[in-house]
């Protein structure tokens, strides 16, 4: 039993880079604006974190300088999609390619080389409790930070009139504009905050999980986010519990490599994202009305449970998702 609370100790580990970004990507489409820079962001941003806590010996600017990276790279797909007009799909992609060259031709003399990390920081006399003790309070401040973002992006966006509005500037930003609000400049303001958080994922990665810089360090994480920002329906606890579930697919796809020998290791670590994938498309296909219809020509008796589990995994994007405004 002891060794079920250590997996899931080591879930949450896992998790918390990956919940950062998750958080930040949900508050940007949740505005309306999709980002696709998010894989090229958190590589760059992690290498950057990791050369400035390397070179100032201070985690501190260490991440702060990941969260400008982050920052600046939304702003970047602010002023060609949100100014000028462009499409937010076709920029976030051309910039997750950019990110991803600069991070490794810009810290290729970073690589392999050791640094400093975030420290091991259990709370005292909250980690000696049985069970919740070793879950909850026996990890570093990065990822009770990212126990700590769920409920406060949730808490922001549905229990504040922030979030009214965030929420409305993705639904419907005609609206937000009757009343007085600027809903380009709330977009950007949204965008640049979750593109801070992206950056701040990307050096958890290099100064906490994944100690150190290398090739592609972070290469896939992006993607995965914006996969899990789907399948959470861009709510934000069910946004947390996708980032939970891909890395306890991960930590079970590590565990096989040792006790599966016959299975190349490439299928074994490529085994989570396509599982991931098929998880995604589950989703869209509770969303779609032809499941429904097809719910409804069952007896009786399957179609409650049915109807309910469509009803958990349906998931519908804002709806003006991606969409330019254009002031009437």
């Amino acid at each position: 039993m002891d060794q079920l609370w250590i997996d899931i100790a080591a879930i949450l580990a896992v998790a918390a880079p990956l919940v950062i970004a998750a958080m930040g990507e949900t508050l940007s489409e949740r505005a309306g604006v999709i980002n696709l820079s998010l894989d090229g962001t958190m590589l760059l941003a992690a290498m950057t974190g990791f050369a400035v806590a390397l070179n100032t010996q201070n985690l501190i600017l260490g991440f702060a300088a990941a969260a400008l990276v982050g920052a600046l790279v939304a702003a970047i797909l602010g002023v060609f999609s949100l100014t000028l007009g462009q499409s937010q799909t076709a920029v976030g992609f051309v910039l997750a390619l950019l990110c991803t060259d600069l991070s490794s031709f810009l810290g290729a003399p970073f690589v392999r080389l050791p640094g400093p990390a975030v420290p091991f920081m259990p709370i005292p006399g909250l980690a000696d409790l049985p069970v919740f003790g070793q879950i909850l309070f026996r990890h570093d401040p990065v990822i009770y930070a990212s126990f700590l973002l769920v409920p406060a992006t949730a808490y922001l966006l549905y229990g504040t009139r922030l979030g009214l509005i965030v929420r409305a500037l993705g639904e419907r930003p005609a609206a937000v504009y009757a009343r007085g609000i600027d809903v380009t400049r709330w977009r950007y303001a949204m965008l640049i905050l979750g593109g801070a958080l992206v950056g701040i994922a990307g050096a958890a990665f290099s100064l906490d999980l994944k100690q150190g810089w290398s090739y592609r360090h972070t290469f896939g994480s992006g993607w995965i986010v914006l996969a899990i920002v789907i399948f959470g329906g861009w709510r934000p606890l069910r946004v947390a519990l996708g980032c939970y579930l891909f890395a306890a697919l991960e930590i079970v796809a590590t565990r096989s490599q040792s006790t599966l020998p016959g299975i190349p290791s490439q299928i074994i670590q490529v085994a989570p994202f396509v599982l991931m994938i098929l998880v995604l498309a589950l989703v869209n296909l509770a969303s779609s009305p032809t499941v429904a219809r097809w719910i409804a020509t069952l007896p009786s008796v399957w179609q409650r449970p049915l109807l309910v589990v469509v009803y958990r995994l349906r998931a519908t994007a804002p709806a003006a998702l991606g969409q330019p405004f254009e002031r009437p």
